[in-house]
């Protein structure tokens, strides 16, 4: 669902502008659907973005990454779905204007609340997603290129890239690593995913 907001909150705003902003050079990952651009941003309308500009959701961590997709391809299946041919890549990322949130704890200071991040299904989104759809809009209205954020499903942090604000040349796919194993990569590391209720 895509919203235009018509008034900013200045409280927020201000709050936003307050904050730090810093650049960043790394390599981020993220796992796609077989045959689709690494570097191919959108709006989906998931829980950094409200629909009104494109992102990239990548992450710190290949497992992170993987993470990501497995919670989304197991949610409400009874049976692991094996057709789902995936890949993971690896991207080289600059940022020049990235706000951080380094844990939950800075997120609360912010008005996310916390008891439910990432806790709830995808289903429930509408419960969980505003606030952070609101600070992702207010901090790209203000000019950041990009949000550090704590993952949702795996100890470590997502970068979510505000496409139309980097600069040209600053995203780019570096290496595939292939495809997912997903087999394997269960049964090492599936009770370390984060879930929702």
């Amino acid at each position: 669902m895509v919203r235009r907001r018509e008034i900013r909150d200045s409280d927020l705003l201000d709050r936003l502008d307050a904050l730090s902003r810093v650049k960043r050079s790394l390599r981020v990952w993220r796992v796609i659907r077989e045959g689709r651009d690494p570097c191919q941003c959108g709006a989906p309308g998931g829980r950094w973005d409200d629909g009104t500009f494109d992102v990239l959701y990548t992450c710190e961590s290949a497992d992170g990454a993987i993470a990501e997709i497995w919670f989304h391809l197991t949610k409400g299946q009874p049976v692991f779905p094996t057709k789902a041919s995936y890949r993971l890549f690896e991207l080289r990322l600059e940022l020049r204007s990235c706000i951080v949130f380094p844990d939950l704890e800075a997120l609360a200071k912010i008005g996310v609340d916390v008891s439910s991040y990432g806790q709830l299904s995808h289903a429930d989104r509408e419960l969980e997603y505003p606030r952070m759809q609101e600070i992702a809009e207010h901090a790209h209205f203000l000019g950041a290129d990009g949000l550090c954020v704590p993952s949702a499903r795996w100890g470590c942090a997502n970068f979510v890239v505000f496409c139309d604000q980097i600069e040209p040349g600053k995203l780019a796919s570096e290496k595939d690593h292939g495809l997912v194993k997903w087999d394997s990569w269960g049964q090492q590391n599936a009770r370390q995913v984060r879930i929702s209720r």
